[in-house]
C-alpha cells in the first residue's frame, strides 16, 4: 500500500468511526468504499428465476448471484405496485410516510389530475432524502438507468434526487408519451422503440461503470420489463420456454451477466455489492411461485419478490436465508455497506440486512406491515400472517376476512385459522392498531 492508498484507507476508517459501529466494521473489513449495484425488474414473479424454481426461464447469470452470494426466500416489496414500492426502496420508509401510495401517471393526464385532487403528491416529495442523495454525499458517483416512475415534473426527476446521471423513461411502458431521457433532455421521442430497451440500458450501465473509476459508484438499474407490453430484442425473441414474458427475463439475465463481466474486467467484482430484486409480484403473466395473489394484492404473490446479493468480500457463497426482509431494507443495507448513517431526523423503517446476508443472524424485523395504498391490510410476525377485512381483486365489490394464516403449514394463505387460534389473531390485530397509533403518515 503506497502513501496515497494509506491516506485514503485512513480517511475511510475515520468516516466509519463517525458512521457507527456496524458501518465502521464494514469499512474496515473492505479497506475501501465498495461499489454498489442495485438491479430491479418490473413485475417479475418470485418463481420466475431458476434459483427460485423456474423450469421455463433460463437465468444462469442471476442464478450465479445466488451461487456466489446469498438468496432470501422471505423477502417482500413495500407495496404491490410500482411507484409506492420504489418510494419505499429509495427512502427506506413505508410508502404512506412519503405520500406515494398510488401509481403515478404522466402530468396533466386524467389519472394524474384525479390523483392530485385526492392529495397524492405529483412525485416523491422534495423533503424526502433518497439513497442517491446520501451516497453522493459519501463520495459516490451515482446513476439511475431505466424506469424512474417517481415524478415526471422537472423538480422530481432523477438528476434532482441525488443521481448524477440518468437515462431512461420517466414512467411505465404502458403510459404515453413513452419517450427516453438523458438527463432532462428527450433523446428518443415517443414512441420509443421498446424492443431495444434492455440492450440500451445495458450499454448505458457499462458506460457508467467505465467512466466512474476510480471513484466508487452506485448504479441503480430499474429495468422496464417484464412489465407489459412485453418487448425483447430479436436476439432474445423465442429464446425461452415461457413465451415473450420469459424472453424479456432472459434478456435481463443476459444484461446482469454483462455487468458481472465488466466488473471482473475492471478488477471490481470482489468489492462490489450487487443486489437484484423486483418491484412487486407478477401481473397477468409470470409466476408467484405458488403463492396466493398477484400484483396489486397484499397476499404473498403480490409482494413476495426475489432478493439476490453478491459481495465476495463480505457475503459467503451459497447462503440461503428464510429471515424476513423488505425492499425498504435495501436503503439501510446499502448505506451500511458504504459506511454512511441513515437520516436521524425522520422515521426510517428499513433495517440493515448485511448481518443476515453475511452470516446466520436472524431477521432484524419483529414484524412486517403490508399496505395497499394508504390502507394497512396485513401484518406478518414469524410464520403467522393476519389480514384485516379488506377487498380482494377476485371479488372487489365487498370486503373479505379477517383471516389468520399459519404460513408454516399453509404458505398459500388458503385456510383461515383464526377460530382455532383466536388469541394469536387478537395479538396480531392489536399490533396493527399499536403500529397505527404511532405511525407518522404524510
Amino acid at each position: 500500500m503506497d502513501r496515497r492508498d494509506f491516506l485514503r484507507a485512513s480517511a475511510l476508517v475515520s468516516a466509519g468511526l463517525l458512521a457507527g459501529p456496524g458501518a465502521r466494521a464494514q469499512v474496515a473489513k473492505a479497506g475501501g468504499l465498495p461499489n454498489l449495484v442495485l438491479i430491479i425488474a418490473d413485475d417479475l414473479g418470485w418463481g420466475d428465476l431458476g434459483c427460485y424454481g423456474s423450469q421455463s426461464i433460463a437465468t444462469p447469470h442471476l442464478d450465479r448471484l445466488a451461487i456466489e452470494g446469498a438468496r432470501m426466500t422471505n423477502f417482500f416489496s413495500s407495496a404491490a405496485v410500482c411507484s409506492p414500492s420504489r418510494a419505499g426502496l429509495l427512502t427506506g420508509r413505508y410508502p404512506p410516510r412519503t405520500g406515494i401510495t398510488q401509481v403515478l401517471f404522466p402530468r396533466n393526464s386524467v389519472p394524474d389530475l384525479i390523483l392530485r385532487a385526492a392529495g397524492i403528491p405529483p412525485g416523491l416529495p422534495l423533503d424526502e432524502v433518497t439513497l442517491a442523495d446520501l451516497l453522493r454525499k459519501r463520495g459516490y458517483a451515482t446513476a439511475a438507468i431505466g424506469k424512474w416512475h417517481l415524478g415526471d415534473r422537472p423538480e422530481y426527476r432523477p438528476t434532482q434526487r441525488g443521481f448524477d446521471y440518468y437515462f431512461g423513461p420517466l414512467y411505465s411502458n404502458d403510459m404515453k408519451p413513452f419517450e427516453l431521457y438523458r438527463g432532462n433532455e428527450v433523446v428518443e421521442p415517443a414512441p420509443a422503440d421498446q424492443d431495444l430497451l434492455t440492450q440500451k440500458y445495458t450499454a448505458e450501465a457499462l458506460g457508467f461503470i467505465e467512466r466512474s473509476q476510480p471513484k466508487p459508484f452506485f448504479l441503480y438499474l430499474p429495468h422496464t420489463f417484464p412489465h407489459r407490453p412485453l418487448h425483447a430484442s430479436k436476439e432474445f425473441r423465442g429464446s425461452s420456454q415461457a413465451g415473450l414474458y420469459g424472453d424479456t427475463v432472459e434478456e435481463i439475465d443476459w444484461s446482469t451477466g454483462q455487468i458481472l463481466e465488466a466488473l471482473a474486467r475492471h478488477g471490481l467484482d470482489q468489492n462490489t455489492l450487487i443486489l437484484f430484486t423486483s418491484d412487486n409480484g407478477p401481473w397477468f403473466q409470470g409466476s408467484p411461485g405458488g403463492y396466493r395473489g398477484r400484483k396489486n394484492e397484499t397476499f404473498d404473490g403480490g409482494m413476495r419478490v426475489p432478493l439476490l446479493a453478491r459481495w465476495p468480500d463480505r457475503i459467503p457463497p451459497g447462503r440461503v436465508s428464510d429471515g424476513m426482509g423488505m425492499n425498504l431494507d435495501l436503503f439501510t443495507t446499502l448505506l451500511a455497506a458504504a459506511g454512511a448513517p441513515p437520516p436521524s431526523d425522520r422515521p426510517i423503517d428499513g433495517q440493515d440486512l448485511l448481518p443476515l446476508l453475511a452470516g446466520n443472524s436472524p431477521s432484524p424485523h419483529q414484524a412486517l406491515y403490508f399496505y395497499q395504498g394508504s390502507e394497512l391490510q396485513a401484518i406478518r410476525v414469524g410464520n403467522w400472517k393476519f389480514h384485516r377485512r379488506h377487498r380482494v381483486l377476485v371479488y372487489p365489490f365487498g370486503k373479505q376476512g379477517p383471516w389468520l394464516f399459519d404460513l408454516e403449514k399453509d404458505p398459500n394463505e388458503s385456510y383461515d385459522c383464526s377460530l382455532k387460534y383466536p388469541e394469536k389473531a387478537r395479538k396480531l390485530e392489536q399490533m396493527m392498531l399499536d403500529w397505527e397509533a404511532t405511525f407518522q403518515a404524510r
